[in-house]
């Protein structure tokens, strides 16, 4: 085993033993939780630098992968060797995502020591925190679909238990059981992709099965009749479903919204830079065997999820409600970014995100706390402390928090000189030469003159991104006008507000000081010159049958230029999906197919472009938040009046969750209440009937055995007890009367032979 992967799984197991030493310690640790798990996630969390060090700086192209065996089941007949085997995989998109979980987790528990000092499970609180930790390691790290998929359960069974932490309130309890539910239907589908390639592939390992997809496709591959190619597809698409679920997309994103009723530092944990990111990061685990159609659709899933998430952020009232669809919006835009072939910049844009979003949901906790605080013992504690119209005003009381919020509007708007600039205009370039290059089907209008090619769907992205960016801005800076600036709402709560203490602010500052450019690039104008994407995260090549790949308009002029605009991308091992224990070093080497190089070099064309449309949308937003919620104030609510059905179309989610509560939970629960009444009346009922019958069966039963058995041997007891006694009275121990007997006996007899037997007619 590689050192690497030993300190990796050290960094795994930390967590975990915390989890340990505190759920089996509340009582004693109570409110001194923190004081062990604190310190194994920092301990975690420099492990986890060291590994990404090692692993950025010396070893970038080397691909460390370990495996044992775990299950030995034998050869089956018909089937062969079969066992499921666990192992690790460190490449540098795990080294990169190890540190992102392990820092935002370490910030969260410091946060959370304050935030959560008066709460009556408090231990229990720290123990879940290292438990999610632990299983969002192990996601990351597991070479395998079968260990991938442990830890993803995981990961939903610790934030069901995060979420429905104030189970005693009905909204965490609602929040938790739905968040649980719906991560279970995407989970259940996930599961059946991965059996499906198992069963043909005969391994759960990620780079095996690309290994052999790329050898080709057996013909044996098919599900339902369909060809090896569509059944590729339908498994990709499989596969994807966990990830639909786990990062919140159309038409599973309705938990994250309601889970928010968990504490506000578990929403920085879970809903912006863990649970949420394990779908993005294992779509881009899953990319090699996407085909075009798979692509086509996954990108327009997280398109239409990004759009439809912003439309629904810029009525919500609520300051972590709008957090959470922007966090729903933002996972759009990744997964779209994957689906188009731009897999590093979506994976940019996860780690980018991580930093603003953690940043934000913490500020956020900061100032409901602040306002928590304020309102104890008062007249205002009735004042719903997360709605924004009761803020305003804010950042003099809370200048630290405030700022440290700015930053992170800043970066999550897509402005220069931060961080979110640069990867958000990385995902813009790479979905519009997407679309750029989508070519129409070579059919002629008039021998299908009703043909609509599906590809062209794929020439709207740019648009849905440049509206999302757009949309994006002006929600989160409507907030911050609302929250931190203009006439505080309640004058007399405003006055008792006070800045929250060094505990919750210095992680609020750290996370802000992530948001800079700096860490990931020394040019903040052109990301692709950075760190990030030249020298540590490449889009992985893919291992699809060529048939199956996106139908581009490609110029052979573009392929073969010598532009160095236009070079083929460096394919390391760290991004090649084939595992060099199996295949040659040519294969270890797999350059990126030439609908990947095509999308490259037009990518590189439309990024000075697009770079400044970004920034134009992003001010435009600012600028229009500005015009509504600070020089017009009273605006936005007339707008809001005269715009009636349209902003409460808004304000309630599309009426998604309506939608559902009618087409699906209403149905259910009708066919439960069915199955329920059948049970009761129908099961039960013959049950109860076959347990009366026999109730009544051993009742008569018993009283037959009572009185007519039991009678005729008592009764036959009784008639000899009787006989003995009058026998024994005769029995006197007298030869006179034993004479007497023998005497009147003979005479008797006499009489009965004489006059009976021998008497004549």
């Amino acid at each position: 085993m590689n050192d690497l992967i030993l300190i990796s799984l050290v960094a795994l197991g930390l967590p975990l033993v915390a989890f340990v030493l505190v759920i089996f310690n509340q009582k004693a640790l109570a409110d001194r939780a923190h004081l062990i798990s604190t310190p194994a996630i920092a301990f975690s969390l420099v492990l986890s630098l060291y590994v990404a060090w090692m692993k950025l700086k010396g070893l970038p192209l080397t691909t460390f992968e370990w495996s044992m065996d775990w299950i030995q089941f034998g050869t089956l007949p018909g089937y062969g060797p079969l066992k499921i085997t666990v192992g690790v995989l460190l490449d540098n998109i795990t080294a990169i995502l190890m540190v992102v979980v392990t820092s935002v987790s370490f910030l969260v528990h410091i946060f959370s020591s304050e935030y959560m000092k008066l709460d009556s499970r408090y231990a229990r609180y720290f123990a879940y925190l290292g438990l999610f930790t632990a299983a969002m390691m192990g996601v990351i790290l597991v070479n395998n679909f079968f260990g991938l998929y442990m830890c993803w359960e995981l990961v939903g069974f610790t934030s069901y238990l995060l979420i429905g932490h104030w189970y005693e309130q009905t909204g965490p309890q609602l929040a938790s059981k739905k968040a649980f539910i719906t991560n279970r239907i995407g989970d259940a589908v996930m599961w059946m992709g991965i059996l499906l390639l198992f069963t043909e592939f005969h391994t759960f390992n990620y780079r095996e099965i690309f290994a052999l997809i790329y050898q080709g496709l057996p013909i044996t591959f098919s599900i339902f009749g369909l060809s090896p190619e569509t059944t590729l597809t339908v498994a990709g698409l499989l596969l994807f479903s966990g990830a639909i679920a786990k990062s919140a997309q159309f038409p599973l994103h309705v938990w994250l919204p309601d889970a928010m009723e968990g504490p506000t530092p578990v929403s920085a944990l879970i809903h912006a830079a863990t649970m949420v990111a394990a779908g993005v990061y294992f779509t881009a685990r899953i990319f090699p065997l996407l085909t075009g159609d798979a692509m086509l659709i996954v990108s327009c899933i997280g398109g239409f999820t990004a759009l439809l998430a912003a439309t629904i952020a810029i009525t919500q009232t609520d300051i972590k409600r709008v957090l959470a669809y922007s966090t729903v919006s933002q996972l759009g835009l990744m997964i779209m970014s994957i689906g188009a072939g731009a897999v590093a910049a979506g994976l940019f844009h996860l780690v980018t995100h991580a930093a603003f979003k953690a940043c934000l949901f913490l500020g956020a906790g900061s100032v409901i706390h602040a306002i928590h605080r304020a309102q104890h013992g008062t007249a205002d504690s009735e004042l719903d402390a997360q709605d924004m119209r009761n803020m305003g005003g804010l950042l003099k009381k809370m200048p630290i928090t405030g700022w440290s919020f700015i930053v992170a509007t800043l970066a999550i708007s897509g402005l220069p000189l931060l961080a979110g600039f640069m990867s958000k205009d990385e995902i813009l370039a790479g979905v519009t030469a997407y679309g750029k290059l989508q070519s129409t089907m070579q059919h002629s209008v008039e021998s299908q003159p009703f043909y609509i090619d599906h590809n062209a769907i794929a020439i709207l992205l740019p648009f849905v991104g440049g509206i999302v960016t757009i949309l994006t801005a002006f929600y989160m800076w409507r907030q911050v006008f609302l929250v931190f600036f203009g006439v505080p709402r309640e004058v007399s709560l405003f006055e008792r507000i006070r800045e929250s203490s060094r505990v919750m602010t210095v992680p609020i500052v750290v996370l802000a000081a992530l948001c800079l450019w700096i860490w990931y690039g020394p040019n903040p104008l052109a990301p692709e010159s950075g760190w990030f994407l030249k020298k540590w995260v490449r889009t992985s090549a893919q291992v699809i049958p060529p048939q199956t790949a996106p139908t581009y308009a490609i110029v052979p002029q573009v392929l073969a230029t010598d532009d160095a605009t236009h070079e083929e991308p460096e394919v390391s091992p760290a991004s090649s999906p084939i595992p060099s224990s199996q295949t040659t070093s040519t294969l270890d080497r797999l350059p990126q197919m030439p609908h990947q190089l095509a999308l490259e070099a037009e990518r590189h064309t439309v990024a000075p472009i697009v770079g400044e449309v970004a920034i134009g949308s992003a001010l435009f937003g600012l600028l229009l938040a500005w015009l509504l919620y600070m020089l017009r104030p009273g605006v936005a609510s007339t707008i809001g009046r005269k715009l009636g059905p349209l902003y409460r179309f808004s304000l309630r989610g599309w009426y998604i969750d309506e939608i559902y509560e009618i087409a699906v939970v209403a149905p259910f629960l009708f066919v439960a209440r069915g199955l329920a009444w059948v049970d009761d009346r129908v099961v039960d009922g013959l049950v109860n009937a076959t347990a009366r019958t026999t109730v009544l069966l051993s009742r008569v039963v018993g009283w037959f055995d009572r009185y007519i058995v039991d009678g005729i041997v008592t009764l036959v007891g009784a008639t000899v007890q009787f006989l003995g006694l009058m026998t024994r009275s005769l029995q006197t121990g007298r030869i006179q009367t034993y004479l007497a007997w023998v005497v009147a006996s003979v005479v008797t007899l006499f009489v009965v032979i004489h006059y009976v037997v021998l008497a004549k007619p």
